[in-house]
């Protein structure tokens, strides 16, 4: 009988929206290992199949080499173009295997960009379907599922497809032809190294650098500050600043001092209190989210985003890859305080919101087509650690945009001392209105002055004259950089997070804080002299103007592209001619960068060379740079980012490296394995060992009854299995705290 062809972008959404339709169970079945589901609703067949993300990608339609530029492409399945994308090809052939039986297709991707590039894809090159319905929902529960399919659109929503479309293509010329011509520059000059840029990256990096030669270049200026503490006959404590805040003028400051020094009385000149509003936050969009999460619990942008899509999986969240930050009626906010209010946590707050007049969000001005603000279902999802974080943040925010405005106070108290003004300042909260269901997230200064009134008198305590110097601007953070790529419309709200990571991948940043690696600055530099227009942000703000005209029918594919083809000609013809400078800049600056970057510190032994990080056949280790003369080596763990430190060990002053592994906060650890710091502590078991490594005693391996060795790590002493590799089993000798914990996986 022929079928109903449904097609999702994950498996957990075929499973969700296959129940969801179902009049009855469910059938799950498989092919090759790929789940797929046969259902009946209305008396009408129905196979619910998934993709797994992207089955398709651009390629190049004949690879001959590095050569460029090429703008001959294709939509080519994605298993064929990169060996890691090997398990998408079961996917790929079990929805063929269930097209033969089709003869309606309706497409139940993430509604947006990405999600209508990978149905169009699948319906084009697998299906052999020009056009479909579509199915549009912004959460996995059953009611919008049912909604969203028993109102389907007719057919695919086509500008978002050619938009997404358009941006893979143009995306693929940028990255593949400039990376090409880069790495052709250093080929040019006798070396070899791969290169990367793109039209979202080679912007994004010169944010970074920008903000570096700002730091770099900064002048630090002194200036003076004047203190006054004084208290009241109650012996409360006032801290006041003199009126001109900053003397820029050392002398102007010490005359003030020379005036009032001395003085042991002060006298209230006046009094000024202000009350003002504070207005409830807007929902979240996506980079909002990501900020708050990155400044509450230092969560990474790219972890919240795919914690989000966790929870929108579930079915406890609205679909997080939006812009908007309005939250319309239609979601039901009356059902959705209704479901939080059972559970035990929310009770009360849901309940006092419920219990308003009326329900309206402080909506924000940002929009979305395709999707709402982020905001919870009402669905609690048995989560714990980041997931449960990330969900509290969400609840307490949708919460939150219901609630009262909260009410502040500042009061700017003027005091006069011989004449000369010294100014103290208070804000407290005296209507907390939302910040109740924003708990424990907001964070706000309350300095409460003591009750004061014009002309009362005050007891000087002490003044003071500070000297400060003035600050070079921040660096960005992993939030504040998607903030400011935002701001500057480069990449979209799913693709920034991204970028930053391939930014950290290049290492052309460093740090937590984003700092530039010479590699990064050189690059910057060298492609702001030679070829400026790769990092040129209005440019790449110009082509996504023209992708948000594609999605509103405004301009075509063709049109778009062929502008794009004569932009890349032209730069890539400025890199040809300047290729063998280009080169030499950039192979000198990478050279420069990775001597920075693996130069561990002094070697220990000859005094003369430097210990350099290097990869060998067995992977990574330090050792002296003047081998064979010096054979000092160290061994290092097999896993985690690497970063060499300044710092020397106290115990036995040899070379500190940092270690930062996944999901553990950054380590600094001796590089020598006979340091005291990693002898064992425990008297009674280091005898063990110490028995154990000179075969006195044996210790037998749990899991293939071998013995166990003494065995040594940059973490410190462990057993593992006389066998290895055979058998990989290891033990940890003693419980240590988190940070010198060994780790199998690291050994």
């Amino acid at each position: 009988m022929p079928y109903e062809l449904i097609i999702t972008e994950k498996p957990q959404a075929a499973k969700k929206i296959a129940e969801a339709l179902a009049e009855g169970k469910a059938i799950k079945e498989s092919y090759k290992g790929v789940p797929y589901y046969n259902i009946t609703r209305k008396n009408k067949d129905i196979m619910v199949a998934c993709a797994v993300g992207h089955l398709f990608t651009v390629a190049e339609k004949e690879k001959k080499g590095m050569r460029y530029p090429v703008f001959d492409v294709n939509w080519q399945p994605t298993y064929e173009v990169s060996k890691g994308s090997d398990f998408t090809k079961k996917y790929y052939e079990a929805i063929k295997k269930l097209t033969k039986g089709a003869k309606e297709f309706t497409i139940a991707t993430d509604f947006d960009i990405e999600g209508e590039v990978i149905g169009v894809n699948v319906l084009r090159h697998i299906c052999r379907q020009q056009d479909g319905s579509r199915m549009k929902f912004s959460t996995l529960t059953k009611q919008d599922l049912v909604e969203a399919y028993d109102n389907k659109m007719k057919t695919l929503e086509w500008g978002q497809a050619n938009a997404g479309l358009t941006r893979h293509e143009l995306d693929w010329y940028y990255g593949i032809n400039l990376s090409r011509a880069l790495t052709g520059a250093i080929k040019s000059i006798g070396n070899f190294k791969i290169m990367s840029s793109g039209r979202v990256q080679g912007p994004a990096l010169k944010i970074v650098v920008d903000r570096e030669h700002e730091i770099k270049g900064f002048k630090s200026q002194p200036y003076w500050q004047i203190e006054l503490d004084a208290e009241t006959q109650k012996k409360e404590t006032i801290v006041a600043w003199h009126k001109e805040d900053k003397f820029w003028v050392k002398e102007n400051a010490e005359d003030v001092m020379k005036k009032i020094q001395g003085t042991k009385k002060a006298i209230i000149a006046s009094v000024e209190k202000t009350q003002f509003e504070q207005q409830q936050p807007h929902p979240f969009d996506l980079t909002s989210l990501q900020t708050e999460a990155y400044r509450i619990f230092k969560i990474q942008p790219k972890d919240s985003l795919a914690i989000a899509q966790e929870l929108y999986i579930a079915g406890s969240i609205s679909y997080p890859r939006t812009s908007s930050q309005q939250l319309p009626k239609e979601i039901g906010f009356t059902k959705i305080l209704s479901l939080l209010a059972k559970d035990e946590r929310y009770k009360a707050n849901a309940e006092k919101i419920l219990a308003k007049k009326s329900l309206q969000p402080n909506n924000g001005k940002k929009t979305d087509p395709a999707h709402p603000a982020i905001y919870p279902t009402g669905i609690v999802p048995h989560v714990a650690g980041r997931q449960q974080k990330i969900y509290d943040l969400i609840v307490k925010r949708f919460m939150a945009t219901f609630a009262d405005v909260a009410v502040r106070e500042t009061v700017n108290v003027a005091i006069s001392c011989k004449e000369e003004l010294f100014i103290a300042k208070g804000t407290r909260t005296i209507g907390q209105g939302w910040h109740v269901f924003y708990l424990p997230y907001v964070k706000l200064e309350e300095i409460e002055l003591p009750k004061l009134e014009k002309g009362q008198s005050l007891d000087v305590r002490k003044i003071a004259k500070h000297e400060e110097q003035t600050l070079p601007p921040a660096r960005y953070t992993p939030a504040s950089i998607i903030k400011a790529l935002e701001k500057k419309n480069l990449g979209t709200k799913a693709t920034r997070a991204a970028i930053v990571e391939t930014l950290y991948a290049r290492n052309y940043v460093k740090g937590l804080s984003l700092e530039a690696t010479e590699l990064g600055i050189h690059t910057v530099d060298t492609l702001q002299k030679y070829c400026p227009k790769i990092l040129d942000d209005k440019l790449t703000r110009h082509f996504e103007v023209e992708m948000d005209q594609i999605r509103e029918k405004k301009k075509t594919n063709e049109q778009v592209l062929e502008e794009a083809q004569k932009v890349l000609t032209k730069i890539l013809t400025v890199i040809k001619k300047n290729e063998k400078e280009i080169g030499k800049n950039l192979m000198e600056a990478n050279i420069e960068a990775q001597n920075t970057i693996n130069t561990v510190g002094k070697c220990p032994n000859c005094k003369d060379g430097m210990l350099m990080i290097r990869r060998g056949k067995f992977g990574r280790f330090i050792a002296c740079d003047k081998y064979p003369d010096c054979k000092t080596t160290f061994k290092l763990p097999v896993n985690g980012m690497i970063e060499v430190s300044k710092e020397m060990c106290e115990h036995c002053q040899h070379p500190m490296i940092a270690i930062k592994r996944k999901r553990s906060s950054k380590q600094n650890i001796c590089i020598n394995l006979e340091c005291k710091s990693k002898q064992i502590e425990d008297l009674k078991l280091r005898k063990e060992a110490d028995n154990v490594e000179s075969g006195k005693i044996d210790k037998k391996c749990p899991k293939c009854g071998s013995n166990l060795v003494l065995r040594k790590s940059i973490y410190g002493k462990f057993y593992g299995c006389s066998t290895f590799p055979k058998c990989r089993h290891i033990e940890k000798i003693e419980k240590k705290d988190s940070k010198n914990e060994n780790k199998g996986d690291n050994i």
